[in-house]
């Protein structure tokens, strides 16, 4: 695209007021999307000629403001949290209300607007470096879609007794989300230190006692308190095997649920002591529930 295109891009998204309203998190992500993919990236591309720098410092100025907006509004929203003000539907109505869908849309696969978000919730600039060794069955860390967050704890219909557990939870945004939108205990079990304490710390930040990172194995750790468990493939093979051995055992002495996402549902479908109250929807990029 030649310059003059992309001054003209640039010049609508400097003149546009509504992307300076706080409310308008949607607008701005799609324009600091554009800003970044279309403008500054071709911008970048481009052969130098008179004028060109000044354009490029201009897109990088814009970026810099409606970055800076996100950045008061996330701190605000933090604060929030921190002072009780978002929890259960009251959480739910607040994201809703800077990410929303229209009527009969359906969600996207893979991450999407609402992933943006909550990564503003969870600010991390770069996924820190794992000290722990992984063994070969181990999956390397992919953080959850937030759709399927949503989805689950709308779909358990959690009662008060219950305890929510995610098996290999990772930087733990799952646990983290669960716990404001339900209320519940949540626990994150995670076998990477890094990860488990970077966790930990938002939790402490946002002054989410309920919210406990277990840093341990999965295969041995203690799942006495669960009730509801979640599993985006963490593992894979033998090692998925005994996780779910363990929590067999702990289903012979009180009921459990099992939610899983990705491909390691196939294996969870085939245990004889759990239950799929709808076979259809196992699949492996589907949410799907299971009873002991």
């Amino acid at each position: 695209m030649p310059a003059w295109a992309l001054a003209a891009d640039l010049a609508d998204l400097e003149q546009n007021p509504a992307l300076r309203e706080e409310l308008n998190f949607t607008g701005r992500a799609e324009a600091l999307d554009t800003l970044d993919f279309h403008i500054i990236e071709q911008l970048a591309s481009l052969p130098p000629a008179p004028g060109s720098s000044a354009l490029q410092r201009r897109a990088e100025l814009l970026k810099q403001q409606l970055e800076a907006i996100d950045t008061g509004l996330f701190e605000r929203l933090r604060a929030g949290i921190h002072a009780g003000q978002y929890r259960g539907a009251a959480f739910r109505a607040m994201v809703e209300t800077y990410v929303s869908r229209p009527p009969g849309a359906r969600p996207q696969a893979g991450y999407d607007l609402l992933d943006v978000f909550t990564n503003g919730l969870f600010p991390l600039p770069v996924l820190p470096r794992e000290t722990a060794a992984r063994e070969p069955e181990m999956v390397h860390y992919q953080k959850t879609p937030a759709r399927v967050i949503f989805e689950l704890a709308k779909r358990a219909a959690f009662n008060h007794n219950d305890v929510f557990v995610d098996v290999g939870a990772g930087l733990g945004h799952v646990a983290l989300l669960v716990h404001l939108l339900s209320g519940l205990p949540a626990q994150g079990i995670e076998i990477e230190p890094v990860y488990c304490a970077l966790a930990t710390g938002w939790a402490t930040d946002l002054g989410l006692p309920q919210v406990t990172f277990m840093e341990a194995d999965a295969r041995y750790a203690n799942y006495a308190c669960g009730t509801v468990f979640f599993l985006y493939t963490p593992f894979r093979g033998h090692m998925l095997v005994q996780v779910l051995e363990r929590l067999r055992t702990e289903a012979r002495r009180r009921p459990i649920r099992l939610f899983t996402y990705g491909p390691c549902t196939l294996e969870v479908a085939r245990q004889p002591w759990l239950h799929c109250a709808d076979a259809a929807k196992i699949q492996a990029d589907q949410l799907v529930e299971f009873k002991s």
